[in-house]
């Protein structure tokens, strides 16, 4: 009876923490990779980081971003930081095209483990954001989705939501799309809009910045802010 007791909680601290071992381990083996190429190939920190950026730049390397950007959430890395990395490297159009690839599989990612694993995944107790958007989410999956890309709530605790409350794929995915396309825009052009060569190198400067472009990145987001300010009003 112990070891069955024993062996409950066991599965049940996984069951709340699993998400955190994987981050970590992800993240020492990122860093344990990144450390000992520095230290064979005799190159510093940036140097290294200009060779993962030349990878990158492969013929293979798209596939590589789409795959870091697709496990990103298991690492809690930052969808802004990715996104904008893919506009700095390929432009708006490649850089959107990537991006959006990466972005939509990664939710696809997070929402099969919501589904799969359910309330290990979500913020424990009721309440808040869970009970305000689970009613809704079971009546209007497709509705409620793209209003919560729009105003810009967490973007892996929904797809989390979403897979829990085994909302169905095709209207999640869809006003995924679509919801998420405004943000995504946004920052895949601040992130053309600078060049990366120059700021690795130190020669960080306004003749680094791509002024059109990220004028129209800066227009995007206050319009977006507004809108999301305006339904969010409609919400309350």
């Amino acid at each position: 009876m112990s070891e069955t007791l024993a062996a409950g909680r066991a599965q049940g601290w996984l069951g709340r923490h699993w998400q955190k071992l994987v981050a970590t381990t992800i993240w020492l083996a990122l860093a344990g990779s990144f450390l000992a190429y520095s230290v064979i190939a005799g190159r510093s920190p940036t140097e290294t980081v200009g060779d993962l950026l030349g990878l990158l730049r492969t013929p293979l390397g798209p596939l590589l971003y789409i795959l870091i950007y697709t496990l990103r959430p298991l690492a809690f890395f930052s969808a802004i930081v990715v996104t904008l990395l893919g506009g700095a490297i390929w432009g708006p159009v490649w850089g959107m095209l990537f991006v959006v690839i990466g972005s939509n599989m990664s939710a696809t990612l997070a929402y099969g483990f919501g589904r799969a694993l359910g309330q290990g995944l979500l913020p424990e107790g009721e309440g808040g954001f869970v009970s305000r958007y689970a009613g809704r989410l079971r009546q209007n999956a497709f509705g409620t989705i793209l209003v919560m890309r729009l105003i810009y709530l967490p973007y892996d605790l929904v797809n989390y939501l979403a897979g829990f409350l085994r909302v169905p794929y095709r209207p999640y995915i869809l006003a995924s799309v679509l919801g998420s396309l405004p943000g995504t825009l946004t920052f895949v052009l601040a992130g053309a809009s600078l060049n990366i060569e120059d700021i690795l190198a130190g020669r960080f400067s306004i003749s680094a910045i791509n002024p059109w472009t990220l004028a129209l990145s800066a227009v995007l987001f206050v319009g977006g802010i507004v809108v999301s300010k305006v339904l969010q009003q409609r919400e309350g």
